[in-house]
């Protein structure tokens, strides 16, 4: 048997592909794909284009397994080179997935949610993911809001869930399963990201910022990861805060420092747990004035 025959008789039955999340900022894209892989991969906040990276979380079952990426939420409120390429990145993750969660709140249906639609491909399975059914009571209310819905836009089905508190996820994945082609997992079935450790670092530092800052963060910051190295079983991780103008370094680092001391120790306790071991952890604050509008600074952060 060649390998090309062994491959297709092992992969008989099982089902393997790419999954996109999308939707306008602050549905719970993140919170969702969080929950379908069981393991906090991609940061979330209820600031808009909190996920500036496509990120690829993995779930694995007996007969099948999912690639989720989770998108920046697609928006026109900033304008600039930096959400660009997000809105860029969006729009190209459309073109090379299976299957495509367009993630929505419960009885909330936006100028925002709309502009998406035009986007959606139109040769994929496209699925209304109905988010916060824990906000919905009135359960006719909600049926006819998804009628509404799905006037705007042949989905290929519907699915109502609650990303935050793990509901009706096993049914979303009951019904994704079969648009995924027959075919080998790509991944170990042990593995929940294809994202480095390091990667994962910055995040939670971001994740961080965005939490503890509030409507007082920059738009235009960023983190890099400087320095990450195994020492033993000990991590030693670097990072560099970037603002664009020297006024906001005092925001992130905050009265006496507080800010950045509460930011970098919740990091680390983040970070000990995911990566299951001591870490050493330096946070401190650069000024990079124009790197958000730089095509240069957004490929060397690897978002161009």
């Amino acid at each position: 048997m060649t390998d090309n025959e062994y491959q297709e008789a092992g992969a008989a039955g099982y089902h393997c592909g790419f999954v996109a999340i999308v939707g306008r900022p602050n549905v719970g894209k993140s919170t969702l794909m969080n929950h379908l892989i069981g393991q906090k991969v991609s940061i979330t906040s209820k600031k808009a284009q909190t996920t500036r990276h496509r990120v690829h979380g993995i779930h694995t079952e007996p007969d099948a397994q999912f690639v989720f990426v989770d998108t920046p939420g697609f928006q026109t409120h900033h304008k600039g080179a930096l959400n660009e390429v997000l809105n860029r990145s969006v729009k190209e993750t459309l073109g090379q997935v299976d299957c495509v969660l367009f993630v929505i709140e419960a009885m909330r249906w936006t100028g925002a949610d709309r502009e998406l639609l035009p986007l959606l491909p139109r040769n994929t399975p496209v699925m209304l993911v109905v988010n916060k059914l824990d906000k919905a009571k009135d359960r006719l209310a909600l049926s006819e809001f998804i009628d509404t819905v799905r006037q705007d836009f042949a989905f290929a089905d519907v699915e109502v869930v609650s990303a935050k508190h793990g509901q009706r996820l096993a049914e979303l994945l009951a019904k994704v399963r079969p648009t995924l082609p027959e075919s080998m997992p790509l991944y170990p079935e042990d593995m929940v990201t294809d994202k480095s450790e390091r990667f994962l670092a910055g995040e939670i530092v971001r994740e961080k910022l965005f939490r503890y800052l509030g409507e007082e963060l920059p738009y235009s910051m960023n983190v890099e990861v400087e320095q990450f190295e195994l020492d033993g079983a000990l991590r030693r991780i670097h990072v560099a805060i970037l603002v664009d103008k020297e006024g906001q370094k005092s925001i992130v680092i905050g009265k006496g420092g507080e800010k950045l001391k509460k930011i970098s120790t919740e990091a680390r306790l983040d970070m000990e747990k995911l990566f299951d071991g001591k870490v050493f952890l330096q946070v401190w604050v650069k000024v990079k004035s124009g790197w958000a509008d730089d095509v240069r600074f957004l490929k060397q952060f690897g978002l161009d």
